[in-house]
């Protein structure tokens, strides 16, 4: 059974997840799509849907005898330096249309795939997704508007502010963020991600084919990512969660991923994100949660 890893062995969670496969009895190759195309190999037949894939190592496979791949890290392309810009952009955009025809066109199933990949870049869209399933979201604004930002900041008791895209912790907004000019300036470098502030705690929902597992995640960081000392608790869900995890999974065309939940006092919960490459080794260390062998079993059944 041939099995792909998207990324390399510097990343602790592939190398993790190549060593469980591997163990099991899969073959498993890593794919890096950084070394393409200096390194690594892509040809593919649009009119017979014919393709193969060859590694740096040598090692050929056709697309058809993939039997699945798991995402874990997407590089990109790395298209050697041209003198010539046009050359250079011409080179990058056939590399990158190559590479994502491949991601798209292998038959084998993605642990998760290229759509999945794509639709949570556009976290607005994955937040209005969630509230068209019926799933509660925060009170959510997306501006580069200062009048409008402003105005949603004083209609809430306590705002915070991300990313629209990712890749920064969540933050309290202050009457700093709000001084006329220093808004004004920000939001003509970006838009910006605000939301009304949840009080209550955290919950992290793995979830896997129509396994769920979750956890709460106490923390007195803002954004626990940031908290090193974080408590995790096994939790057991109340059944209709349960049923909107799976619901999300489905509507974000997942296989697998981790739910970020915030629970009320109330006892009601609401959906943040749904992360499609989650980390998971220090969740399933603390919980005890059998997420490995799901995977396994994902990517080799």
């Amino acid at each position: 059974m041939n099995i792909l890893i998207l990324g390399d062995a510097s990343d602790a969670h592939a190398a993790h997840v190549k060593d469980a496969l591997t163990q099991a009895g899969a073959a498993v190759d890593y794919l890096d799509t950084y070394l393409f195309p200096r390194r690594l190999r892509l040809s593919w037949r649009p009119d017979t849907l014919v393709g193969c894939l060859t590694l740096p190592s040598g090692r050929q496979l056709n697309l058809q005898d993939i039997h699945s791949v798991f995402w874990r890290n997407f590089s990109g392309v790395c298209v050697p330096p041209l003198k010539d810009p046009n050359q250079q952009q011409v080179a990058l955009n056939d590399s990158m249309s190559t590479v994502r025809s491949l991601m798209q066109a292998c038959p084998a199933r993605w642990i998760n795939s290229w759509p999945a990949y794509q639709f949570h870049k556009e976290k607005p869209l994955q937040l209005s997704k969630a509230k068209q399933i019926g799933v509660t979201i925060p009170e959510t604004l997306i501006s580069n508007n200062p009048e409008q930002v402003t105005e949603f900041v004083e209609a809430h008791k306590k705002v915070i502010f991300k990313p629209v895209y990712g890749g920064a912790h969540t933050q309290l907004v202050t009457e700093a963020h709000l001084e006329p000019n220093r808004l004004d300036l920000a939001l003509r470098i970006s838009p910006v991600t605000i939301q009304e502030y949840i009080p209550g705690t955290n919950i992290r929902s793995y979830v896997m084919g129509e396994s769920v597992y979750s956890a709460e995640i106490r923390s007195q960081a803002l954004d626990f990512r940031e908290d090193l000392e974080s408590e995790l608790i096994p939790i057991d869900l109340p059944e209709l969660v349960k049923k909107q995890c799976l619901a999300i999974l489905k509507a974000f065309m997942l296989e697998w991923t981790a739910i970020d939940w915030r629970v009320k006092p109330t006892g009601e919960y609401v959906f943040l994100e749904a992360n499609p490459s989650p980390m998971f080794r220090h969740f399933e260390r603390q919980t005890g949660f059998p997420i490995t062998k799901k995977l396994v079993n994902l990517l080799m059944y």
